[in-house]
């Protein structure tokens, strides 16, 4: 429990890896090899929740494993960082969400992802509409918080090489995944947060994704009580093993793991 606030806040991180999720299809390394659960991670997404709201940052190809496994029987929204296939390609199963919560899903993007859901699920936009597809309404994402029930998110703007991504500040709460550059204007919504969640890949450089080395800096920089990395390759290594190298108020999120701020 870190600050306390209002409206308690229940982050769950239903995945905590990189686009191949870890193990990766016909590895035989250590660490896809590993009988270690926390080295089991699926393509990166996080459920926020209070007590009459829940919203789901990303839906990608893991959605409805996640969604099953942590049970979820009502949703209220899907809010989307950008339009990469691992982050986006789950949004058909919000259609269980039709159905069970009799509402149509509000989805919020900026207008290029929105562009992108458009093309990738051409058959849920499509004039004549077919028995069974999803209904959803796209609200925009810009710089202004998005407020969703009680649940307000304020968007950080990142870069993920040359493609810009959102990533989002819930009270003391920040998530950015998928990133390598955040301007000075932007880190100042991320100083002395509670808690800050980062994307570190890999120990070796990467074009669009922050190294180990890069995103511990950064935290040092930023200052949050604690810090937790998330999109996570198998070229890390061992959740065991990484997790020594790691200084006491920085942990690797694992799936399933749950904070209350």
């Amino acid at each position: 429990m870190y600050n306390s606030i209002a409206v308690p806040i229940k982050f769950t991180f239903l995945g905590t890896g990189t686009s191949q999720g870890v193990p990766l299809i016909a590895c035989n390394c250590e660490v896809c090899s590993s009988t270690d659960a926390r080295d089991k991670r699926l393509r990166s997404s996080i459920l926020i929740e209070t007590s009459s709201t829940r919203v789901v940052i990303d839906s990608g190809p893991d959605f409805r494993q996640q969604l099953l496994r942590q049970k979820i029987k009502k949703l209220d929204a899907v809010v989307f960082t950008h339009e990469h296939k691992d982050h986006i390609a789950g949004l058909d199963e919000v259609k269980a969400f039709n159905f069970l919560n009799r509402m149509r899903m509000p989805v919020y993007a900026t207008a290029r992802v929105q562009q992108a859901l458009r093309r990738e699920f051409a058959y849920i936009f499509a004039d004549e509409r077919y028995p069974g597809i999803p209904e959803i309404d796209l609200y925009d994402v810009e710089d202004s918080p998005v407020q969703i029930g009680d649940l307000s998110l304020e968007p950080v703007n990142v870069m993920h090489y040359r493609l810009p991504v959102k990533g989002y500040k819930v009270n003391g709460f920040a998530y950015i995944t998928d990133a390598n550059f955040i301007s000075e204007s932007e880190k100042k919504k991320l100083r002395n947060l509670d808690v800050l969640v980062l994307n570190a890949l890999r120990k070796e450089s990467h074009i669009s994704h922050f190294k180990f080395q890069e995103a511990i800096d950064l935290v040092n920089e930023l200052k949050p009580r604690k810090a937790y990395f998330t999109h996570i390759s198998h070229q890390l290594g061992l959740h065991e093993e990484v997790t020594r190298e790691l200084p006491e108020h920085i942990e690797l999120a694992v799936d399933g793991l749950q904070l209350i701020i």
